[in-house]
């Protein structure tokens, strides 16, 4: 894949997490209040003025940097495959459970956007999902999907 393209998907999916990010954020505000300091919408509220955030710089930084264009050929493999992981994730959420789903996700996109040491990459990610899971379950209380393994 050449540079443009790659900076064009970076743009594209940086729209994207901007799209996801208003609907993480309205559904958060459409969630019941609740006495304690910590409400329902707390963790949903900071991962979508985050994800806006992330995506809100990953689509000024491609578009700033595409402003010096090469006239290469567009070609957006990479975001076809984000997309598809995504999707995946979402149809093989309820069936493999939140960790084993989050760890996949995790690791192809990382490996899509280009990170180094896939070995790495692997173990980085299946920490992420593990701590994810355990900070929802076990601390706050949310229980997430879990598959046929009961994590």
């Amino acid at each position: 894949m050449n540079e443009e393209s790659e900076k064009r998907a970076a743009g594209l999916l940086g729209i994207l997490m901007i799209v996801g990010a208003v609907v993480v954020l309205v559904d958060a505000a459409r969630l019941r209040g609740s006495d304690d300091a910590l409400g329902p919408a707390a963790a949903p509220t900071l991962l979508g003025v985050l994800l806006g955030l992330l995506g809100g710089g990953l689509a000024f930084q491609s578009r700033r940097s595409l402003r010096t264009r090469t006239g290469e050929h567009r070609r957006l493999g990479r975001l076809a495959a984000l997309v598809v992981t995504l999707i995946a994730f979402a149809l093989l959420l309820p069936i493999m459970g939140y960790v084993v789903c989050s760890a996949g996700l995790f690791v192809s996109a990382a490996l899509l956007l280009g990170a180094p040491h896939p070995a790495r990459v692997v173990a980085y990610g299946w920490t992420l999902a593990v701590v994810v899971f355990l900070i929802f379950d076990v601390l706050i209380g949310l229980s997430l999907p879990t598959g046929p393994w009961g994590f």
